[in-house]
């Protein structure tokens, strides 16, 4: 009988025991489980605040870079396709002229090096997205819009340093793909384009290696036409003779790409746009 109630005891101790076991095991897997999930929001947590500051600086680039466009007046656009080396159309189809700078023909007639200008317009900005800048004038006499393009934001518009690495216009000039053509009132940055032109006539680079004149009209050709009147050689005014023409077609057998106005063979009847160059 005693072994009997100590054998009861004896189970009834064992069932508590296992029972308290089960209890503790359960709330121990509870507060893994709730440990777990904290560190896992933590982490979240963690990951998302990393994000967001990873994300901040290039959120403030874009905000400063559109601050700055917006204090120059720069208007953003696409570049569609290119006409020639100086004329191109945006997506949204406006024609845009570049201000202050002339590349040889390349479409209705071809002026030596105007193929290689054109070709290279469209590989620097075709389906690129820019910056457009007025100057003074909206539009040429042909309806095209003149517009500066930067392919890139400048902080300073006129830091020299800047409008080399930052300014398409300026980018064919340093590179012997145009010449600096000034149209008043359009003059913002004409002294740069003529430094560059000379820079890149001093290295015979692009169509300054055919001609020290260039293969097209330019602001150059005043000071070439100079020289040449005091020199020697070649056809030049010294001897106070002018050279005249019927008609530009005559003219054109003797200088295919017309002459400026302080050329001996220049009449204003043959400068029919009257910007001082006939027969271009």
């Amino acid at each position: 009988m005693k072994f009997s109630k100590l054998g009861t005891a004896f189970m009834v101790g064992c069932m508590f025991f296992l029972l308290s076991g089960c209890d503790t095991h359960d709330a121990s897997k509870e507060e893994s489980i709730v440990a777990v999930e904290s560190s896992r929001e933590s982490t979240e947590s963690t990951d998302n605040t990393s994000t967001s500051k990873t994300d901040q600086p290039s959120v403030q680039k874009q905000t400063s870079q559109a601050e700055l466009a917006a204090s120059m007046k720069l208007e953003q656009a696409t570049i569609g396709r290119v006409v020639d080396g100086d004329t191109v159309v945006t997506t949204d189809g406006r024609k845009i002229r570049l201000v202050g700078v002339n590349t040889p023909e390349s479409t209705t007639r071809i002026e030596e090096y105007g193929k290689e200008a054109s070709n290279y317009t469209k590989s620097k900005l075709t389906g690129k997205h820019v910056w457009l800048q007025k100057d003074v004038s909206e539009t040429d006499r042909y309806g095209r819009i003149l517009r500066i393009i930067w392919v890139t934001v400048p902080t300073n518009d006129m830091d020299e340093a800047e409008i080399r690495a930052k300014m398409y216009n300026a980018d064919l000039v340093i590179n012997g793909y145009a010449e600096p053509s000034t149209y008043p009132p359009d003059v913002k940055y004409s002294q740069y384009f003529v430094t560059f032109a000379r820079e890149a006539r001093k290295a015979n680079r692009g169509l300054w290696s055919y001609d020290q004149q260039g293969t097209t009209k330019g602001d150059l050709d005043r000071e070439y036409s100079g020289k040449s009147s005091s020199s020697s050689g070649g056809k030049s005014s010294n001897d106070g003779v002018k050279v005249f023409f019927q008609n530009c077609t005559e003219l054109r057998k003797v200088y295919p790409n017309g002459v400026p106005s302080t050329h001996p063979a220049y009449q204003s009847l043959l400068d029919r746009d009257k910007d001082h160059y006939a027969c271009e």
